[in-house]
This record gives structure tokens, sequence and C-alpha cells, in this order.
């Protein structure tokens, strides 16, 4: 398990609001996240850095742009324990970008519980 939550080029496949992953070089990937409420799509492009990688048992990503420019914080973390338990949280330090956002996040998340268990 710690391999597919480690690495973000993973995600699209089992966390639907991971639209893409590209890697940009060791431990730092640009990932495209996007969210829908009926007719109205957001989507934002961020570079995320993992700064945790202590495994089998936690990775850690945070957002690091490369512009020198202020930006809301982004982080991702995961934790595993034991043979099949994994707590995600996400971490949007700015204004939500859509009304209910956090409700829709939190939904995904737990659907892609499912995913990520079909996958291993």
């Amino acid at each position: 398990m710690y391999a597919e939550v480690a690495d973000l080029a993973t995600y699209p496949e089992w966390l639907g609001i991971v639209l893409e992953a590209e890697a940009d070089g060791d431990g730092a990937w640009y990932v495209e996240l996007g969210a829908r409420i009926g007719p109205v799509k957001a989507a934002k492009r961020v570079r995320m850095v993992r700064v945790v990688d202590d495994g089998p048992t936690h990775a850690r990503f945070e957002r690091a742009e490369l512009d020198d420019e202020e930006h809301s914080s982004w982080v991702l973390d995961a934790t595993i324990a034991g043979e099949s338990t994994l707590t995600m949280r996400l971490h949007y330090g700015g204004a939500l970008f859509l009304p209910g956002l956090d409700k829709i996040l939190g939904a995904e998340i737990d659907k892609a519980g499912d995913r990520l268990a079909a996958r291993l």
C-alpha cells in the first residue's frame, strides 16, 4: 500500500479529484486537482513535494511552487497502520473555490478507499 500512496503518479487511478500527476524530479509532481458541482467545474494545477517519506507508514506532500510567489497551502498526509488501515488528510489553506467543496473532497476520499483496495 505504501508504494501507492507515496507516489502521486498513481493517484489519478484511484483518487478522483486528482486528474493528472506528472513527475517533476525526485519526490515532486505537478498535480491537477479538480472537482465538479453540478455544471460548475473547478481545476487547479499545483506543484507538490513529498516532505515525509517514512515508509512503510507515512507519506506527506505539501505544495511547493517554484515561482517565488505566495500561494495557499495544500497538504496531503497519508498514514498507514497495520496491514490495511490508511488514514488520509487533505488540507487546503485558501478560500474554498466552490461552495460545498469540503463535502465533495471528503466524499471523494471515502470512495478512493474502495478504488485503492481494488488496485492492491
